[in-house]
């Protein structure tokens, strides 16, 4: 990665697709990307990792769904939430920016999910800021 800090405004305003992360930096073996939101994602899951979102700007709305159950997660700047692994989700915002943390190779559309991705989910394990 660099040996010089990292400015998040700067990287985010360096590309402007939606979910489709950036990595910024590696701690370990977890990448810290950051990502625009705006739409919805699609219904997803993470079999053997937990999913943390940090809102950087707007609004960031997860819902979880549990068997017949459905809740939604509203987050604004400065809220994280961590979704637990083997959770089914799916990612929704009217715009915004997020930073999330996740080992490196996590597909952004999950081990497994529910129909098509559409045109607007980039289905990766992030892609360097750089490149």
């Amino acid at each position: 990665m660099t040996d010089t800090p990292v400015s998040l405004s700067q990287a985010l305003a360096a590309f402007s697709d939606v979910y489709s992360p950036r990595i910024v930096g590696r701690v370990n073996d977890y990448d810290i990307r950051i990502a625009h939101v705006q739409g919805e994602h699609i219904w997803h899951v993470h079999d053997h990792t937990d999913e943390f979102f940090l809102v950087l700007d707007g609004q960031f709305d997860i819902a979880l769904r549990s068997g017949d159950r459905e809740r939604t997660v509203s987050l604004r700047p400065g809220e994280i939430f961590v979704v637990p692994k083997g959770t089914e989700h799916k990612p929704s915002s009217p715009g915004g920016s997020i930073l999330m943390f996740e080992p490196s190779g996590t597909l952004t559309t999950g081990d497994r999910h529910d129909g098509d991705i559409p045109a607007h989910v980039d289905s990766t394990a992030g892609r360097d800021i750089n490149g």
